[in-house]
């Protein structure tokens, strides 16, 4: 039963996935750089925030608040 879920769930994402692209049209690539670029962002910015907390925790330094 689990990888009827799976299937099912997949198809759902594939199909989200072609309404998008014809949604976009011709912008498509701006699109997925954009949401590519931001993710990674956030992601950076929260590994830096973790590493901060740890050094910081751990007393090598960092900044002290």
């Amino acid at each position: 039963m689990r990888a009827f879920f799976t299937f099912v769930g997949l198809g759902a994402v594939l199909a989200l996935a072609l309404l998008l692209a014809v949604v976009a049209g011709d912008y498509g690539p701006w699109y997925f750089a954009w949401l590519v670029g931001t993710t990674m962002i956030i992601l950076i910015a929260a590994a830096g925030a973790v590493l901060l907390d740890t050094q910081t925790g751990s007393g090598r330094g960092g900044a002290e608040f």
